[in-house]
Order: structure tokens, then sequence, then C-alpha cells
């Protein structure tokens, strides 16, 4: 598998040519398989990107420009549609690939369930690995109708792998009361909120590698609609950016990120996709060192 190599043609504003100057790769997982209401993420990559020619080089937030950075847009990875088993490998594998080369891997989904291998590949290089986690759903089903390989299941995934202890989930709202015990038992759980709990915990994990998933679906459906399985009783956009800038401010040493659960079908507005779009570039400049 080709790393320097661009799997789709639109790319988000200002990436480079030069894979190899680039410290952050940014690449699409169009992958909406497993999904239990809503399909429709697997366009969202691509979107996402598509949006991006909206947004202002410059982030005032951070005082940083894109025009400050070398990163690399891939497009979308060529998934095998309706084989989530060999997709997941897919993904494993260029991300493995992308680390053995000291990249950032920012991630574009899709379904949740594509950062399991992401997180699985990047806990196999840091062993050390924190794993903050922003989301409306628990994601802590072991299985979701009988299948383990669901959107349902990616962070008990990471758990059982990683230890819960070492597992950071913000922002929980919706899941089974299974899944809620178990985050309370387990992992380092904060549900209904995100920023002020996040900055209490940001302090346990300075100078630890950690990895950064997002569900746009934490977000309050007034802010982004477009996602599979909206959930009332979000936060806000501007918390979300301020929990990223929280982060950038921290002494966290991050390997690596995504934002997940784009869905533009069901937001004509585009509202959902900007968010998004946004959102990538204060992690390219805020968490991208």
């Amino acid at each position: 598998m080709r790393l320097d190599q661009k799997y789709s043609g639109n790319v988000f504003i200002l990436s480079s040519d030069d894979y190899a100057a680039s410290r952050a790769v940014i690449y699409g997982m169009p992958m909406d398989f497993t999904v239990s209401f809503r399909p429709g993420s697997r366009f969202g990559p691509a979107r996402i990107r598509e949006v991006s020619i909206g947004l202002e080089e410059y982030s005032p937030y951070l005082d940083k420009s894109l025009e400050d950075i070398v990163y690399f847009d891939a497009g979308d990875l060529l998934l095998p549609f309706g084989n989530p088993g060999r997709s997941l490998d897919i993904i494993g594998e260029y991300v493995s690939g992308l680390l053995a080369d000291g990249k950032f891997p920012l991630g574009l989904g899709g379904e949740h369930l594509v950062s399991w291998p992401v997180i699985e590949q990047v806990y196999k290089k840091y062993p050390d690995l924190a794993l903050i986690h922003i989301d409306a759903h628990a994601d802590l089903r072991e299985s979701y109708e009988g299948e383990p390989l669901s959107h349902s299941t990616p962070i008990r995934k990471a758990a059982e792998l990683m230890g819960g202890k070492n597992v950071y989930q913000f922002g929980i709202r919706s899941g089974s009361r299974e899944e809620f015990r178990y985050g309370r038992e387990n992992v380092n759980f904060y549900p209904f909120e995100v920023l002020e709990p996040l900055k209490k915990a940001l302090p346990e994990l300075a100078g630890r590698p950690v990895y950064l998933t997002i569900d746009i679906d934490v977000l309050d459906p007034m802010c982004a609609p477009g996602t599979g399985t909206a959930e009332a009783g979000g936060i806000t956009s501007k918390e979300l950016l301020a929990a990223i800038h929280a982060m950038a401010d921290s002494e966290l040493r991050f390997v690596g990120a995504d934002v997940v659960e784009v869905a533009p079908a069901y937001d004509p507005t585009e509202q959902t996709q900007i968010v998004a779009s946004k959102l990538i570039r204060e992690i390219l400049l805020g968490l991208v060192k």
C-alpha cells in the first residue's frame, strides 16, 4: 500500500503534495456498513474536504495559519463496500505505515467503528497510550444485535485492549444501562459535559501519548444535524472548539486524531460539514506539534 498516493481527487484546503515533508496525513475512511440507524457517513470525508475551501487559513484562536505547517491529504481509502472486516484491515494497515513513517494520522469518518483499527495500531506503537473520546454515545457495547463489529463497540474494544483506566470519555448522554454501568466502573467516565471535566482531567495525562477521537454527534443536533444517530441535549460547537484549544494549550503529546460520523445528506445547510472542517483546522494547528 503506497502511503504517498492520493486515493481521491479533492483535498483539504492548503494540503501539500509532499508526503515526505508532511508532519500530518489526512485520510478518509468512507465506511458506514454497520450503522444502526441512518447510513450516509461514508460520504462525510469527501464533503468535509469540499467545504474546507470556505475556511480562512488563519485561526484567531491559536494565532496560527495553515500556511505555517505542511500536511498531506491522501483522500479516501479504497474500502470494499459491505465488507467491514476487510475494510478495518485496510485502515489498520494504512495507519501502521503512517506511524512507521513518523506521521500524525488525522482520520475522517465514516462510522465510529473505523476508529478501532487506528487505535489498535497507535497502541502498538505507544503502549502507554491514553484515549480521549468525545461523543454522545458510549460505544461500550460488546456487540450490537450479536455483531461485535459495530459502530456501538469501538471504545469497549479499546478499553479491553488498553485498560479502561487509560480511556477518558466526555459528553456521553446515550447508551444502554449496561454501558453506563461499565463506563462508571471501568473507564474515566464523564457523561453529559465536555469542557470542564476535560480541563480537570488534562493534568493527569501530561507527557503521555494521547489519541483523540471525536464523534460529531457530541454536538447538539441544532449545531450538527448531519449525522446518523443525532441525540438531543448536546454541547455547542463553541464548547467543542474550546475543548480542542484546551488540549492544544496542555502538556499532552497527541499522536493522532479522528473526526467521525458526519453524514452530509441529513444537513442541507451544511453546517455539520462546516463545523467538522473547522475542527480539522484547529486540530492541525493545535495538536500537531
